[in-house]
């Protein structure tokens, strides 16, 4: 908000007509019960079926709400701890898929990012970093590709990686939480050994990200911003970078400062775009935050229920 009249701003956001920002709202929401899809094809029951979809559904709903309302992605733990009270798996099964979650967001972020540059429409003689967009295009595909083959390598030969990073790692201690980092998400792969299953999972991941992408292009109209789908899967790859370091409750600040930043891209004026961003980020906040509060009290997983004093067993994970 440096140099920003709060005036301009907040006029920007009053005069913004709400049928864009209810269509965005309903698609950003939309993404959450699809993540519970995708989720009980990663996290499976110890017979082999799918995560049923209560406990998919109350976990996602209850951990992106924490996410709102905690520091430090705290909601990722709450979700896999309510997974295992509301069905037969075990707590570390549940961290595991949803670490595996993580990876296949990451590398559907990174390969649309390239993808979206190459179709950006953005105005002539923009450069990002002091490139060309078609170089940054060709460096993103180039690092979309090692990302790819790298994961392969990694979660096909994790005993070898493992080795590799406690002679690179001069340090025991942080040697020994990643290997058991590159484990959890070794052990989490496991349910993805059907490739019918597999492919299920990457389809999903690239519908729940184009979904998303929507919905940032379904609210550029309220604020008479000239950009394409291309530039929300732009702006989306902005804001998922910003976000990825744990930070405040709901990514406050940091979610608004990525927006903004993805927008000049496009010559958007400072006060437009974080208007923009304050509409965007507090309309979809609180969607799911309400009904991740509903699931916890429905389900019973409220805060109490993560206290010292819940069954040996879930201690025991």
């Amino acid at each position: 908000m440096r140099g920003l009249k709060l005036s301009d701003v907040i006029g920007h956001v009053r005069a913004a007509p709400p049928l864009p920002i209810l269509f965005a709202v309903i698609m950003a929401t939309l993404t959450f019960p699809l993540r519970a899809l995708r989720w009980s094809l990663l996290l499976r029951e110890p017979d082999g079926t799918a995560l049923r979809g209560k406990a998919a559904w109350n976990g996602i709903a209850i951990g992106y709400a924490a996410n709102n309302l905690l520091p430090f992605r705290a909601g990722e733990v709450l979700r896999a701890y309510a997974a295992s009270r509301l069905a037969p798996v075990r707590m570390s099964a549940s961290l595991a898929s949803v670490a595996v979650e993580r990876v296949f967001d990451a590398l559907t972020v990174v390969a649309s990012f390239g993808l979206a540059l190459l179709a950006s429409g953005m105005p002539a003689g923009v450069r990002i970093g002091g490139m060309a967009l078609p170089d940054v295009a060709r460096r993103v595909g180039i690092l979309a590709a090692i990302a790819f083959v790298g994961a392969a390598v990694v979660l096909t030969r994790s005993e070898a990686t493992a080795r590799f990073i406690s002679r690179i790692v001069p340090w025991p201690s942080l040697a020994e939480k990643l290997t058991a980092v590159l484990r959890g998400i070794r052990d989490g792969l496991s349910a993805l050994r059907s490739p019918a299953r597999l492919a299920a999972v990457v389809a999903w991941s690239i519908v729940i990200w184009a979904v998303n992408a929507l919905s940032f292009q379904l609210l550029f109209p309220a604020f008479d911003m000239k950009v394409g789908y291309a530039g929300a899967v732009i702006l989306q790859s902005a804001i998922v970078f910003g976000i990825a370091v744990p930070s405040s409750p709901g990514f406050v600040g940091v979610f608004e400062a990525a927006i903004v930043v993805g927008l000049a891209l496009y010559g958007i004026p400072q006060d437009r775009a974080l208007a923009y961003a304050v509409t965007y980020h507090a309309a979809t906040f609180l969607p799911i935050t309400l009904m991740g509060i509903y699931s916890a009290y429905r389900t019973g997983l409220g805060w109490k229920s993560v206290t010292p004093t819940q069954d040996s067993s879930v201690r025991a994970e």
